[in-house]
């Protein structure tokens, strides 16, 4: 039951002046479930306490950040109209009895001097906390364990952090919606709940049909793994960003179809090189690189590949060029699922084969993460120390391979990332592999 709305059951005559504050006293660290959600409700108290008495009911609302979303704009407009609600940002930093009210003390207010007011009810917003956050609601059957998989970003919240694909989590077939996935309205979570049953509805077909879902939906393909070569290491199936790959007992991977989404992070991770698709395998790849032609030694040019992410980075590309922009003519191109799907013998073979350097391109990973496949290029990156201990030892330079995060709408900054890689790699020189 609302605050105002219980004191009012208590003592109908009682409040005649409240103080409302939705916020933290600095900012969001000591309040991290603020949102929209709780300056809408804080509004919504004020207007109670006008709407019970309209002629000498105030409010007071000190907000440290006031946030009214899409047409809930409206809303806050007119309460600022409402000459019997104040609005000020501030910080409520004392609140003691006095009489038989309570005195508040606001620092830090846009008008620049502190504010003493007298009111009957101080109400303090609360933050929308996820159920998700201090138990595994779900209970699934997953070696990653029973609950919701996040990167620790949320609080809790299971948001996928894709900006069009916000149903989305880590457990393929489940959708979240409503509180789970962030704090909304009633309104908002009807209409979430909503696109979710239908993204399970596109699940139980797709599953129907054998296909895959989100990202790569209508790939009919699925992982195949040489079992006899595997040497139990476990990479592929710690690695698996969606828990579709189990252990036994000696650790050989037992593959679970239904929740793959054919990122090839396994092949990627596997050292033995023993995981593939039909269409896209170690082999395919491979062949694409040793179709490059590799100019002489005696030739004056040099050689680069570059991998592509096809989700984030090959889209960029492919804008950059519908732009008019140019880059170096002395790259060529390999576009690859997931940075996460690279494994390290195309790159060892790439350089061995006479390649002046290798690039990749991937999508954004950390705090801003925005992989498709939710951690394939941060996978590429850790993998990248081994690459550069690999040429190191060899006697060449670490710096001929790079990885390089891109967004979408980065297009305009290709031409710069891929000719600064170049010229790093020119200053270097030819590969001291080159014709052996």
């Amino acid at each position: 039951m609302y605050a105002f709305s219980l004191i009012q059951e208590i003592h109908p005559a009682l409040l005649k002046d409240a103080v409302m504050s939705p916020g933290g006293t600095d900012d969001d660290a000591d309040f991290p479930y603020a949102s929209a959600v709780t300056s809408l409700v804080a509004l919504k108290q004020a207007r109670y306490v006008r709407e019970d008495q309209p002629e000498d009911g105030r409010a007071y609302v000190f907000y440290q950040h006031m946030r009214s979303v899409g047409q809930y704009e409206y809303f806050y407009k007119a309460l600022q109209d409402d000459p019997g609600i104040f609005l000020t940002k501030g910080a409520v930093t004392e609140v003691k009895a006095e009489g038989d009210g309570l005195n508040v003390t606001v620092e830090n207010t846009i008008l620049g001097e502190d504010i003493n007011v007298d009111v009957d009810l101080v109400v303090l917003g609360t933050g929308m906390v996820p159920t998700t956050r201090d138990e595994a609601v779900v209970n699934l059957a997953y070696r990653q364990g029973p609950a919701f998989r996040d990167l620790d970003l949320f609080g809790g919240y299971c948001d996928s952090n894709f900006i069009c694909f916000p149903y989305e989590t880590r457990r393929t077939g489940i959708y979240a919606a409503g509180g789970v996935r962030r704090c909304m309205t009633i309104e908002e979570a009807m209409e979430d709940a909503t696109g979710a049953a239908l993204k399970a509805i596109q699940s139980v077909v797709a599953a129907e049909e054998g296909h895959a879902v989100h990202p790569r939906t209508w790939d009919f393909d699925y992982p195949d793994f040489y079992f006899q070569r595997c040497t139990q290491c476990k990479r592929c199936t710690e690695e698996c960003p969606f828990g579709a790959l189990d252990d036994d007992e000696k650790g050989t991977p037992k593959p679970n179809p239904t929740r793959c989404r054919r990122c090839g992070t396994c092949m990627g991770a596997c050292p033995e090189r023993i995981i593939g698709f039909k269409d896209y395998n170690i082999d395919v790849v491979g062949s694409m690189i040793k179709a490059v032609e590799v100019p002489d030694d005696d030739e004056d040019k040099l050689r680069m590949i570059c991998f592509v992410c096809e989700n984030d980075a090959y889209p960029a590309l492919e804008n950059a060029a519908r732009k008019g922009l140019s880059w170096s003519p002395l790259v060529r191109i390999i576009p690859v699922r997931c940075l996460g799907s690279v494994n390290v013998s195309w790159i060892k073979d790439a350089m061995s084969s006479g390649m002046d350097g290798a690039l990749l391109l991937g999508c954004k990973f950390g705090d801003e993460y925005q992989c498709h496949f939710v951690k394939g290029s941060e996978l590429a990156n850790r993998r990248m120390d081994n690459v550069a201990e690999s040429l190191q030892s060899l006697g060449m330079e670490a710096e001929r391979v790079r990885l390089v995060e891109i967004a979408i709408d980065e297009y305009d900054k290709v031409p710069e990332i891929i000719n600064s890689f170049v010229d790093d790699v020119l200053e270097m020189g030819p590969n001291p592999f080159k014709g052996w």
